[in-house]
């Protein structure tokens, strides 16, 4: 257990999600002039704290273990898929659940009575720039906790 609580690889992780997420509040609260503290937990937005994280723990790694080593490789490998996963598959998913929540609200007329459709979350995904921010968020995070 004290192993886990001293791992400075997975510090470094906690605090680029962590950081990536404080942003978010704080990126809407400049563009939206909204406070809305529900954004710590969401998905979605910019920066993507997915990228944040998994840049962190490559950066952390290729630090730590070298850039030729195999842990470094996995990681990075762990890295490119759940990024490139963010801008794909989870951005069309809210794309379709956006679709979903504005034929439902346009249909609702035709439902029986007391069908109350759910609202489908729409922030999961990302855009190249949130990816790409994320991830540098990472690196920089990695770089300031490794030198």
């Amino acid at each position: 257990m004290q192993e886990l609580i001293v791992n400075k690889a997975l510090l470094t992780v906690l605090i680029a999600l962590v950081s990536a997420q404080v942003l978010k509040v704080l990126t809407v609260l400049i563009s939206e002039r909204t406070l809305k503290v529900s954004r710590l937990r969401g998905t979605g937005g910019m920066p993507s704290s997915h990228s944040a994280a998994v840049t962190a723990l490559a950066t952390a790694v290729g630090m730590t273990e070298g850039l030729g080593s195999p842990e470094f490789a996995i990681a990075t490998v762990l890295a490119v898929v759940v990024m490139y996963d963010a801008c794909g598959i989870r951005r069309a998913a809210g794309e379709h659940a956006k679709l979903i929540n504005e034929l439902t609200s346009q249909l609702e007329s035709l439902f029986k009575d007391g069908f109350e459709p759910k609202t489908l979350g729409t922030l999961l995904g990302h855009t190249l720039p949130q990816v790409f921010f994320g991830g540098l968020l990472g690196i920089l995070i990695a770089l300031l906790m490794y030198l």
